[in-house]
């Protein structure tokens, strides 16, 4: 019989898909005041906000390649710097629209989660 570990994460692909961990990132990082839409932010701006939704749905957090091509997927631009700029090499620029979906998506969650 396999032990079943306390903390054990579950992988991303059977727990949750990637556009929810992200969007739920997207909007923690916007209810915690800072401004999203519209402007370019580094990657690492928003790791912490990704640690955290990953946290909330109990799985492994995102790397930065999977974070980038699911913000790429949900309509957000992603530019590639140089390694030498940032640790998380990635500049991004979320669209009104994107930040206003994973304000709704995070209230939906939470309705649903609630109720």
């Amino acid at each position: 019989m396999k032990q079943t570990e306390l903390f054990a994460e579950r992988k991303i692909a059977d727990a949750v898909a990637a556009d929810h961990i992200v969007l739920y990132a997207l909007a923690d990082f916007q209810l915690r005041g800072k401004t999203l839409a519209g402007r370019e932010l580094p990657l690492d701006r928003l790791r912490g906000a990704l640690r955290r939704a990953a946290e909330v749905f109990g799985v492994a957090e995102l790397s930065d390649d999977d974070a980038v091509s699911t913000i790429q997927l949900l309509g957000g631009r992603v530019q590639r710097v140089p390694p030498y700029v940032a640790k998380h090499p990635f500049r991004i620029t979320i669209p009104t629209a994107v930040a206003e979906r994973a304000k709704q998506f995070f209230q939906d969650y939470n309705a649903d989660k609630g109720g």
